[in-house]
């Protein structure tokens, strides 16, 4: 159930990412494509499965979130990309501003692969420090 449930995971965590990263480019080109229905509707229901598979498994692990400091890296994390992907794709005013916190959203993303393969709020620093 576990392997099964962490394929689940990684699998809409990659859907999610690739995603972000299409729109982006579609944002920087002016595409009409951001304008299709899928597109609007289509990262919400990855985002929410992502989520949910995410909660499933601390339930399934019977993680204690105050008591993984990983975790709650990852939670904060998480909030951090939230945030700045919706000022990369809709909130920013300029194509400057947008593209920095694409810049940034994109760097917490990766910080938030290192801080779930490492189980460590050091991240990618922890991979390398090993």
């Amino acid at each position: 159930m576990y392997l099964t449930l962490k394929m689940i995971h990684v699998s809409f965590a990659i859907l999610s990412i690739a995603g972000f990263v299409l729109r982006g480019a579609w944002m920087f080109s002016h595409s009409s494509n951001l304008r299709r229905r899928v597109v609007r509707v289509g990262p919400h229901i990855i985002d929410t499965a992502f989520l949910i598979s995410g909660i499933w498994l601390v339930f399934l692990l019977h993680l204690t979130v105050r008591e993984q400091a990983w975790l709650i890296a990852k939670i904060v994390a998480l909030i951090v990309y939230i945030v700045f992907g919706a000022i990369a794709l809709r909130w920013g005013k300029t194509v400057q501003i947008r593209g920095t916190a694409f810049i940034v959203a994109l760097l917490t993303y990766l910080y938030i692969v290192g801080v779930a393969l490492q189980k460590s709020p050091a991240s990618w620093i922890a991979f390398f420090g090993s």
